[in-house]
């Protein structure tokens, strides 16, 4: 809609509070706003000039406008509400909670039982809720049958079927958890006395609830019956230390909403409490997406809105970090400092918990993503029939033929994936052979992998020329299972990746991402390889040397290489020290054996 044509909508614009509608040529709803005067505010979207491209382009498809006229703000509040929920347009910012909670339902019959349903039913019955936390609902739920004996069955409890006898007294009874008004062994008057103690504790009013046990305690005390005294002041006990779980910072805070709130840029999240008689009672967090570049004031209104009609708030005050335009009749608090201030940051602390769990899952999404769009990238670079989800590289790693070993390690998703990295020690080839290695290392390794019937990778990286990836390819025919990983090996001078049965080796291009994946797989696994070979020469030579020593068995050898590292460091430490670690005979024989092998100084 241009806005010539709108002149001719304009004059009939009431300037009253009201809810206002776009549709495009087609009748679907584009959005629904709430306006306080509704002429200035509808008119507003054809008389400005700076909106956003995202304004602009709903206001062109504009074709049709209509409006509703409603007695005050808050009214239009309620509608513009009912009307997003129910039509969503493409437009409005969306409410993302769409999650059915429990309510407590005490039912509306004779001895009513009390249980929790997610289907809010027009049947008479008293409805509490909802409830955002199912833990909550279960802890309520325990508390009441510990203190309250309240019926399970669902029999008709008529005086007459009653007093006909028709009911008898189930394992609940037995259990206490009954009384048995089955079989009219409880009054519905003392029935009704401990349903009415559930509703006021349902809805944070627990004072009247421990004032009437108080009062049954000195009852029963005055008139000796002690037992039924120290059972009311159990249920006394468990009453104060259930407050003592949900009380907030100050008792006398009574009938308070509070929102938080917290801007994410595209979308907001809301975090709210409701305190009543001192206890939180409900705790929700709310998250809206921007759809027109809602101010924070608009964003708040419309989570106040949606949460107190959610949980059926009559509070008179809400708490909030800033003001909104929300309903004059309704007192809204900044607080500065105090207890309403701590309850304002408990709310923030929620809404920011969603906000970075959000955040994390969109870095992860984008992770993945970028993960994904590399290994199409090496997919497409290495000619595979599949993305290299999971891929794992070998090498070798010995000195002049000492302390052969080898590693292997594996990225998933294009990330080292450390905890399946594998350390080999060469057992079958003597002298330094890494043909004859790399060949022990991939059948080790993949037959493991065939026997235990795990997954195999779709992409194996040998760390070497043609003569290493040869020998890698004998491994994998002698398993049986050549031709169902694809198999290459890199070879450090060019950077060349060669492929079986190929003599002409490909050469990616250096800036290429998926050469850079190779080559950090290649890195990654030389330097593990290389640690361990360390580690094992290290070791070598220590324990070589402390095999001269008669007396000093293999746990003595274990117990000093963990304290020392080395005979160096052995001979520079204290005899007090040795003897802290293996014990005084055997630090004096190894001590003695030092002594006699000390070489001169120069």
């Amino acid at each position: 809609m241009e806005p010539e044509e709108f002149k001719d909508i304009e004059i009939t614009l009431p300037d009253k509070p009201g809810v206002y509608r776009y549709y495009d040529k087609d009748g679907t709803l584009l959005y629904v706003g709430k306006a306080k005067h509704l002429k200035k505010r509808v008119s507003s979207y054809f008389q400005k000039t700076d909106h956003s491209a995202r304004i602009k382009l709903m206001v062109k498809k504009i074709d049709k406008i209509e409006f509703t006229i409603v007695n005050s703000e808050a009214d239009a509040f309620l509608l513009e509400n009912t009307l997003i929920k129910k039509h969503q347009p493409k437009y409005n910012v969306n409410l993302k909670d769409g999650k059915t909670y429990p309510y407590i339902v005490v039912k509306n019959e004779r001895f009513p039982r009390i249980f929790f349903t997610r289907k809010k039913l027009q049947d008479g019955s008293t409805y509490l809720g909802p409830f955002t936390s199912k833990g909550r609902v279960k802890t309520i739920f325990d508390f009441i049958r510990q203190v309250f004996p309240i019926r399970t069955c669902n029999f008709h409890l008529s005086p007459q079927n009653i007093a006909a006898g028709k009911f008898k007294i189930c394992l609940e009874f037995h259990l206490g958890n009954c009384k048995g008004p089955c079989e009219g062994l409880m009054t519905e008057e003392a029935y009704m006395e401990n349903v009415q103690n559930i509703v006021h504790i349902l809805k944070g009013n627990i004072g009247p609830v421990k004032s009437a046990f108080k009062k049954k305690m000195q009852e029963h005390v005055e008139q000796l019956e002690f037992e039924q005294a120290e059972a009311m002041r159990q249920k006394l006990d468990s009453l104060e230390d259930y407050q003592g779980r949900s009380t907030v910072v100050n008792t006398h805070i009574d009938n308070v909403d509070v929102f938080a709130f917290t801007d994410g840029g595209a979308y907001c999240v809301v975090g709210y409490i409701k305190i009543m008689h001192g206890m939180i009672t409900q705790a929700n967090t709310l998250v809206l997406t921007r759809k027109l570049e809602e101010t924070p004031e608009e964003l708040l209104q419309i989570a106040i809105t949606e949460l107190r009609l959610q949980f059926d708030s009559d509070a008179q005050e809400i708490i909030v970090p800033f003001t909104t335009e929300y309903d004059e009749r309704i007192v809204q608090t900044v607080p500065l400092g105090g207890d309403k201030r701590k309850l304002l940051e408990l709310a923030l602390k929620n809404a920011l918990y969603v906000r970075e769990e959000k955040e994390a899952g969109k870095n992860k999404r984008e992770a993945r993503t970028q993960n994904t769009r590399v290994l199409e990238t090496i997919k497409a670079d290495f000619k595979l029939t599949q993305l290299p989800y999971h891929i794992e590289c070998f090498d070798n790693s010995n000195i002049q033929g000492t302390n052969p070993v080898a590693s292997m390690v594996c990225f998933k998703n294009g990330r080292p994936s450390k905890k399946d990295y594998r350390h080999f020690n060469i057992k079958t080839v003597e002298g330094p052979n890494d043909f004859a290695s790399m060949q022990e290392i991939v059948y080790r390794r993949y037959k493991r992998l065939i026997d235990e019937a795990a997954p195999l990778p779709q992409l194996i990286v040998i760390d070497g020329g043609k003569g290493q990836l040869g020998a890698a390819v004998d491994a994998l025919k002698s398993l049986g299972i050549y031709g169902q990983v694809a198999i290459c090996s890199i070879a450090k001078r060019l950077e060349e990746i060669y492929f079986p049965e190929d003599p002409v080796p490909l050469y990616i291009n250096k800036k290429s991402e998926s050469l850079r994946i190779i080559q950090q797989l290649r890195d990654e696994a030389h330097r593990f390889a290389i640690t361990f070979h360390r580690q094992k020469r290290s070791n070598a030579a220590l324990v070589s040397e402390l095999d001269q020593v008669k007396g000093i068995g293999d746990q003595t050898k274990k117990l000093l290489m963990q304290a020392f590292s080395s005979v160096k460091n052995m001979r520079a430490a204290t005899p007090e020290e040795i003897t802290s670690v293996i014990g005084p005979s055997k630090a004096k024989i190894l001590l003695t054996y030092f002594a006699e092998t000390e070489k001169p100084e120069a």
